[in-house]
């Protein structure tokens, strides 16, 4: 057994204390049933809905080894704190069963209902919203896309890491236009997880994890090293290693998942257009083929945030701040933070010192 396994239970709630904790289930119109956890200390017309990136999940702002997000929010004011498992979360298992799903699928489907719930359940109809990863885009195409039962429903975004413009490293351009056709097309892979390293090394998961341990020896920690093959570019790619607490790096496998191929497809599609664009507009001509195209429309104001070390999405929300400052001018917020990387800005064991204040800034200043 690993040292972290019984420190660390999976998908623990214990990081949050003094806050009632509850569960609630939604079904998306494709079918999927997904979750959101709420955890609430007192009713407020201020509620924050939290999510998540591509293959984490809740757990990664709610962590018991730092002070985490969810739990700063409620000591500072936002007593009514939900966070979203959408249909990529680590805490579903969707990733790993064939399906092709894309952001559209994510953007179209898995936020209203969502918001509906938070409505039921609290009487507010407008929530404030923090993202990160392809979370970021997901939520900000639905909002940007005027998605049915999203529009008008966000008052306020955080995004970190990547927006509406996503760019990354060109090690990272060149993985996604060669591992989706080698791993999925060629070796009939259907995802691609953190534990790669735990398998035979004589199985084909196996073997890759062996050999990308190779062009890894920065640390000990096999998931570590698949996911800087799963993402960015850099060792490690995610993030920096000494802002990270010893056990959330010991617990990489848990914290993150598998994935399919057909996300990078669309990030892939993304960069060629050098902006947000719909997967397939056959499958959702009800999406617009590019969610800046009315930018200047949306008055949902988006807090950009990212690190100065970030290898995975690079300089996305620097770009992506310029272009919606070209068109709505004043209406939108950029911070850079330094010293950081991609998912260290949320999993950082110095977070709530260095990172968590602006974003709280950003989201009292929009309350109310």
């Amino acid at each position: 057994m690993d040292p972290h396994d019984s420190v660390i239970p999976l998908h623990t709630l214990e990081g949050v204390r003094g806050a009632e904790t509850s569960t609630h289930h939604y079904r998306t119109e494709d079918g999927l049933d997904l979750s959101l956890l709420r955890f609430c200390r007192e009713p407020s017309d201020d509620v924050v809905l939290v999510v998540s990136g591509l293959t984490t999940s809740s757990d990664m702002y709610i962590m018991p080894e730092h002070r985490n997000l969810v739990s700063f929010l409620l000591d500072n004011g936002f007593t009514d704190v939900w966070t979203v498992d959408v249909r990529f979360s680590n805490r579903h298992s969707y990733n790993v069963s064939g399906r092709r799903d894309t952001l559209d699928e994510v953007a179209r489907y898995d936020f209203a209902p969502a918001l509906d719930v938070i409505e039921r359940e609290t009487g507010v109809d407008g929530v404030h919203v923090i993202s990160h990863c392809l979370g970021s885009v997901a939520i900000m195409m639905a909002v940007f896309g005027q998605v049915k039962g999203v529009a008008g429903r966000v008052r306020s975004i955080i995004a970190n890491s990547v927006g509406l413009t996503p760019r990354v490293p060109l090690w990272s351009q060149i993985k996604l236009a060669v591992a989706p056709v080698i791993l999925e097309d060629v070796l009939r892979l259907h995802s691609i997880g953190p534990k790669w390293g735990e398998r035979p090394v004589w199985s084909r998961e196996g073997l890759i994890a062996r050999i990308t341990e190779l062009f890894h020896p920065e640390c000990d920690e096999r998931a570590c090293h698949m996911l800087s093959l799963m993402w960015g570019s850099g060792r490690p790619a995610l993030y920096e290693h000494e802002n990270l607490h010893p056990v959330t790096h010991d617990r990489s496998g848990d914290l993150y998942g598998p994935t399919g191929f057909a996300y990078y497809r669309h990030v892939a599609k993304m960069l060629r257009a050098g902006q947000a664009v719909t997967y397939n507009r056959r499958r959702h001509p009800e999406l617009p083929a590019e969610y800046l195209s009315a930018a200047a429309e949306v008055r949902t104001p988006v807090l950009l945030t990212t690190g100065t070390e970030n290898r995975v999405f690079v300089d996305s929300n620097q770009v992506c701040y310029e272009r919606l400052e070209a068109v709505a001018p004043g209406r939108h917020e950029l911070e850079v933070f330094d010293g950081y990387g991609h998912q260290d800005v949320f999993m950082g064991q110095h977070v709530a010192r260095d990172v968590f204040p602006r974003m709280l800034d950003f989201l009292k200043r929009q309350a109310g």
